[in-house]
């Protein structure tokens, strides 16, 4: 049997999803992490975008994460998230609507620009999701 970890994603309402896995690739904060059976310890920040797991039996699994951490520790990857969607939840009209909006955010200060980036990124990730 191939080598596994446990795969747990929890928002501030409940948990999302607990799965035994055999890899998963995760948005990080300043680029996509994979993960694998026996990594090193890990914690970093998660930006948003597309939560990818493949369980133990091979299927796939997708979620939209959004802003949180995650970690990992002796073989359990654990995604602390302020948002988790599954993509049937996230009509596509939305997605792009949501796009359009972050482009509109004014940008003059440098906190209105990071907060733009931030949203325009969340959008981007949403939208690559519903395709």
């Amino acid at each position: 049997m191939a080598a596994t970890f446990r795969v747990s994603v929890v928002t501030p309402e409940r948990e999302v999803l607990a799965v035994e896995a055999r890899f998963a690739a995760l948005p990080a904060y300043d680029g996509e992490i994979g993960i694998l059976p026996r990594r090193a310890a890990l914690l970093t920040q998660l930006g948003s975008g597309v939560l990818r797991v493949e369980d133990a039996a091979g299927g796939k699994r997708q979620l939209f994460v959004s802003g949180g951490f995650a970690q990992m520790v002796d073989d359990k990857l654990t995604l602390l998230t302020e948002e988790a969607r599954e993509p049937e939840t996230l009509p596509a009209d939305a997605a792009n609507a949501s796009l359009s909006e972050a482009a509109a955010l004014p940008a003059t200060t440098d906190a209105e620009f990071a907060r733009k980036q931030r949203v325009v990124a969340r959008a981007r990730a949403l939208r690559r999701l519903r395709r």
